[in-house]
């Protein structure tokens, strides 16, 4: 919101003195992943990942968020499609309850007292029997954006845990150090009662770090970590993979796609298929397109597969725009002006840009109108980083600027707005539309069901042949907002993504 709570929406702002901002597109190397790469060689730069009672470097309990803070806290269940799952001989009924699923005392205390849960969703019903029934099958899972598949995998790896072991038995792999904080937050949370011990196995960027091959082996129970750091901390011998039973892949499309950390990820899988034969592999995501889907189901042969249609991954919720602008000047004030004047009440708002300069940028931008934002990408210290995300997630900033580093699995559902600034593109293909990103980006509002809005602001030709590309691509004829400067266009947008 506006520094000004109480300014009206007609306030003339006046037009800095400083030049427009300009569409900034930089000259950038290959990215890995959201315009970050995991941890380099050990020789560069030591790195190492902590737990959360162990190690002072990485405190995770710092960085849990107050619930306090935000005014929603229980989850609606989400509308689903059509599951399409495919077994094998293995027969699985649905889980109504959570009961139903043999579950410990601890991890149903868990769930009912601190996650707040009443009842399995739709993909938790069906998904969860595959993961905890014997002989505990490999399983391809896709489903929509919020869900909560996260809850599956993280029952999954707490229900296989052998508490009495002090040995590592679960492993859960994520593209980026934001997802693996928000993970094992989850998974202390959900294990809270069961004496089940986590470690974090993620880059950090302080200079007196100790080195990987200098600390201790690593004796809790459950990983979860980005692939760099992982198969470093294998490589030099601290984590043992001899009593792993379980191997998670978040955001599995892009752990295994050629773009992505797929070199790493089978690495890792080799290397515990080697030790520990019988390991089972849950992959999910929200997105697989047809290249990964191939792929996967090659990996994953003797495995549980459920997938939903294309046409049906695009919340039903979630009302989607396009605005056309004259400039990117005018994008400025769309955002400003039109998406947060007229809905001073519309929670928290995700602004997802192309590049890190486009970011900063941005964030000069708004910051001189007068709005309080803030900015992450992967050229921000890490540390830096995770007081962001904890901001954000602590309602203590409401309007986030970000590349594509949160546009996967970034759960906050207080978000009701997604504004694209810039539209996703395939990083070797400029003129070609990231289909999986855009979704994902969509799926950051409307969370669990709720209601949100997501405004694709365009100017350029090229901009326009993307969003058309889009539009076809997921069979959807986006709602167009023809005149940038029209109040009642925008107001008439708002409600009806049931936001004013």
């Amino acid at each position: 919101m506006a520094d000004d709570a109480n300014s009206s929406t007609d306030t003339i702002i006046e037009k800095p003195s400083e030049e427009k901002p300009t569409e900034v597109k930089p000259a950038e190397v290959k990215r890995a992943w959201a315009d970050e790469v995991d941890d380099p060689d050990e020789e560069e730069q030591p790195t190492s990942s902590t737990s959360a009672e162990k190690d002072p470097e990485l405190n995770i309990g710092s960085l849990k968020i107050d619930e306090n803070k935000n005014t929603e806290k229980f989850l609606d269940e989400p509308e689903e499609g059509n599951i399409k799952a495919v077994t094998g001989d293995t027969l699985y009924s649905t889980a109504v309850t959570f009961e139903d699923l043999n579950l410990s005392e601890e991890i149903l205390k868990g769930l009912y007292v601190d996650m707040k849960f009443t009842r399995p969703s739709k993909i938790q019903s069906v998904s969860l029997p595959m993961i905890l029934t014997p002989p505990y099958k490999d399983l391809i899972a896709q489903a929509h954006n919020g869900s909560g598949k996260t809850t599956c995998f993280v029952l999954g790896m707490l229900s296989r845990v052998d508490v009495k072991l002090r040995a590592p038995q679960a492993l859960c792999i994520c593209p980026t150090r934001e997802l693996a904080i928000q993970n094992i937050e989850v998974l202390n949370k959900m294990g809270k009662y069961t004496g089940i011990t986590s470690f974090c196995a993620i880059p950090v960027d302080r200079a007196r770090d100790i080195p990987i091959n200098k600390r201790s082996p690593i004796t809790d129970q459950i990983v979860v970590g980005t692939p760099g750091t992982i198969k470093k901390w294998m490589s030099v011998k601290k984590l043992s993979v001899d009593d792993m039973k379980i191997l998670v892949f978040d955001e599995a499309d892009h752990m295994l796609a050629e773009d992505g950390f797929k070199d790493d990820s089978l690495r890792i899988m080799k290397d515990i298929e080697k030790s520990t034969p019988h390991c089972q592999v849950l992959l999910f995501s929200a997105t697989f397109n047809e290249t990964v889907k191939n792929f996967v189901s090659r990996v994953v042969k003797d495995g549980n597969q459920m997938f939903v249609r294309k046409e049906e991954l695009s919340l039903d919720v979630v009302k989607q725009y396009k605005v056309n602008c004259p400039d990117e000047y005018a994008k400025i004030h769309v955002i400003k002006d039109k998406i947060f004047e007229l809905g001073e009440k519309l929670g928290q708002s995700i602004i997802f840009v192309h590049t890190r300069r486009s970011a900063d940028v941005l964030h000069k931008a708004l910051s001189d109108y007068g709005w309080q934002c803030t900015s992450i990408h992967g050229a921000i210290e890490k540390d830096h980083r995770d007081k962001i995300v904890k901001e954000f997630k602590d309602g203590l900033t409401q309007v986030l600027i970000s590349t594509d580093l949160l546009a996967r699995g970034f759960d906050q559902s207080q978000v009701n707005v997604v504004v694209n600034y810039d539209l996703p593109v395939k990083y070797e293909y400029q003129s070609e539309p990231d289909y999986e990103v855009y979704l994902h980006r969509c799926g950051r509002a409307g969370r669990f069901g709720r209601k949100g809005a997501v405004f694709n602001l365009l100017c350029t030709q090229k901009e326009h042949m993307l969003m058309g590309k889009i539009e076809n691509h997921f069979q959807n004829n986006i709602v167009e907002i023809s005149d940038w400067q029209n109040n009642n266009e925008f107001e008439s947008a708002l409600k009806a993504a049931g936001l004013i």
